[in-house]
């Protein structure tokens, strides 16, 4: 099966801190639901915008570069038969992250 990268930029999460234990009560019920159906592979948050760039030379500088307007602040990967799946899934991670997804399919091969 075909495994997809759910993901959300930092920031993308706007709503009272107050909120944010139901927040993340609500994404860890779609993580379990994904586990139960065994369509989980692997996911996180990102604690922050810090970032080391590793260039080809192996020189490394802190970035992420000024000039990026978005920053990973968390992701999914699901392996299910299709894309209308994996949005299906992003919808409801969308629904209790209340923010965007943006879904990916990862190159056949790719292993974790």
């Amino acid at each position: 099966m075909p495994r997809y990268l759910i993901s959300f930029d930092d920031g993308a999460m706007t709503f009272p801190e107050e909120e944010l234990p139901a927040v993340a009560e609500a994404a860890q019920a779609v993580m379990r639901e994904a586990q139960d159906t065994a369509v989980w592979v692997f996911g996180g948050g990102l604690p922050s915008q810090r970032a080391s760039i590793v260039a080809t030379d192996g020189t490394v500088a802190e970035g992420p570069y000024p000039e990026t307007k978005a920053v990973l602040g968390g992701f999914s990967i699901i392996d299910v038969p299709s894309r209308e799946a994996a949005l299906e899934w992003a919808a409801k991670f969308a629904a209790a992250c209340r923010c965007a997804q943006e879904v990916r399919e990862i190159m056949a091969g790719s292993t974790l």
